[in-house]
């Protein structure tokens, strides 16, 4: 008795660009470099006095650092497009209606472009001294 397995059947055919290829290789990239962001962004957060020591003060003495802004918003970044990568692969395998799966990605990647463009304005145009009583609670970063 012989058993013969099928050639499956691939429901999306593209010319072009191998995307998928381009997402696989994307996924561990990132996932190599977001360790390594991750990891620094918690031993620099947590090390001295835990959780508690993280208050508007303390984000405001970091991102007075333009290095901690980059570090913050290349973190945010990889992960944001990380993860929308990840569901649209999910999405791929479990939709079966093409304009369903269509309209999960597109909504997919739309809220992952406002996130980003939000999380991105945050961290480069943060102020902490736009307050006139900063002084008061931030003497180590307003003058």
């Amino acid at each position: 008795m012989e058993i013969v397995i099928e050639t499956p059947n691939s429901p999306r055919k593209r010319k072009g660009a191998n995307w998928e290829k381009y997402g696989w290789m994307y996924m561990r990239i990132s996932g190599a470099v977001l360790i390594v962001l991750i990891f620094g962004h918690l031993i620099v957060n947590l090390w001295d006095k835990g959780v508690g020591a993280i208050d508007f003060a303390f984000v405001a003495g970091k991102w007075t650092n333009p290095f901690w802004q980059v570090w913050d918003v290349l973190m945010l970044w990889l992960a944001m497009i990380h993860g929308t990568n990840g569901m649209r692969t999910i999405t791929n395998d479990y939709a079966e209606k093409e304009w369903v799966r269509k309209t999960l990605n597109v909504s997919l990647w739309v809220v992952c472009a406002a996130l980003i463009i939000l999380g991105t304005l945050v961290a480069t145009t943060f102020d902490p001294c736009i307050d006139p009583n900063a002084v008061n609670y931030l003497p180590t970063v307003c003058k």
